[in-house]
């Protein structure tokens, strides 16, 4: 899975989201940010990302992934 694959996943699962990616595709890091993270918990929002990619998770196409979920305020 490329890195451009995950990011256009977790842009299209949460709304409104901005995705930054770094990595390999196998082991990668991103940056989510995105209004819908407002007065949630961090562990939530890690949960959403997560969610997003799932299947990919459980079948070993993605190894790890490194989550930054924040809202616009936190970034500005």
């Amino acid at each position: 899975m490329t890195l451009d694959e995950i990011q256009t996943k977790l842009e299209a699962a949460i709304e409104g989201a901005t995705v930054t990616m770094q990595g390999d595709g196998c082991n990668c890091s991103t940056l989510v940010v995105s209004p819908t993270f407002e007065g949630m918990g961090l562990l939530a929002r890690q949960r959403m990302v997560l969610a997003a990619v799932r299947t990919e998770i459980d079948s070993g196409e993605l190894h790890a992934l490194s989550i930054k979920a924040r809202t616009p305020e936190e970034v500005a």
